[in-house]
């Protein structure tokens, strides 16, 4: 299944002058996203995710905002963001970024960790940036055994490339758990945000609910996740508004359902996000599925 362009004019060119992204599932790995992309003067905003994320740089340098500091990763290079990591990215280089990044879900890589290695729990990775070009070839491999239609080989190698990065780089992450009061008012407060998406309280209101200071709530809130109250709300907005686009639900009603003022609204946080607008990312989508082993088509 070849690439296609969502962003730009030209899917598979690095040496256009626009951009061009595609994000999408294959059927026969359900718990797998994959991202092929060239951004110049797109930027992520800080946001975090719910699996992990590997990607390797073709060409370009990509900057990755991390709690600790700036990655600046290029060619050869291979990015590991653990779960609910707080990140945000952008080009690092005049001539924008080239990249393959996967997306797999805690399951897979917390089964691949128990198969091939002695870590349980919940695994991570302790290094944000390696080079290791056999790595970025893997993840090359995976997007490509996917395009082809190859659900052997593009398992395979996704496994064989978590696998190499677990037994370099893995280990097991800490439980988090709330020992503070501003820790724990920090996950009521996610609750309530999580509860009302669509009519938010104000800072003010929240605060006084959980019998605390607006300011007290942000310096928890922002401690505990890694971004304030009203930036955690936008991810998880997008995060529920890409279940609905999964479930078939048209942008317009996701929009309104989490809480955004209108499709526009949406669209523009949406893109900023994921990478792609919500109609290219439900139409890849709804490809992907009938496509699947079980279409008839």
């Amino acid at each position: 299944m070849a690439a296609r362009s969502v962003l730009g004019t030209a899917p598979d060119s690095a040496s256009v002058a626009g951009e061009w992204a595609r994000y999408w599932q294959y059927a026969e790995l359900p718990d797998l996203d994959l991202l092929r992309a060239r951004y110049v003067r797109h930027t992520f905003p800080r946001h975090s995710h719910e699996g992990y994320v590997f990607g390797t740089i073709t060409r370009g340098i990509e900057d990755v905002g991390l709690p600790g500091g700036t990655v600046h990763a290029g060619p050869g290079a291979v990015v590991m963001i653990n779960p609910e990591v707080p990140h945000t990215a952008r080009a690092g280089a005049p001539e924008g970024w080239v990249y393959a990044t996967l997306y797999p879900s805690a399951q897979v890589i917390n089964d691949i960790a128990a198969d091939t290695t002695r870590l349980r729990g919940t695994v991570g990775f302790a290094e944000t940036s390696v080079l290791d070009p056999e790595a970025a070839r893997l993840i090359g491999e995976v997007h490509r055994a996917a395009e082809e239609g190859n659900a052997l080989a593009a398992d395979s190698m996704l496994r064989i490339m978590v696998a190499r990065l677990l037994s370099r780089h893995g280990s097991a992450l800490p439980a988090r758990v709330p020992r503070s009061a501003g820790a724990r008012d920090a996950e009521r407060a996610r609750a309530v945000l999580e509860s009302r998406m669509a009519e938010p309280p104000t800072l003010e209101t929240l605060a006084a609910e959980l019998g605390t200071s607006p300011f007290a709530l942000l310096r928890a809130f922002k401690k505990q996740y890694g971004m304030p109250p009203h930036t955690w709300l936008t991810d998880a907005r997008v995060r529920r508004a890409r279940r609905m686009l999964d479930a078939g639900i048209a942008p317009a009603d996701a929009a309104a359902e989490v809480g955004f003022t209108d499709q526009p609204h949406l669209n523009r946080h949406f893109t900023r996000i994921v990478g792609v607008p919500p109609g290219a990312y439900q139409r890849e989508r709804a490809r992907t599925y009938k496509t699947g082993p079980d279409s008839s088509a």
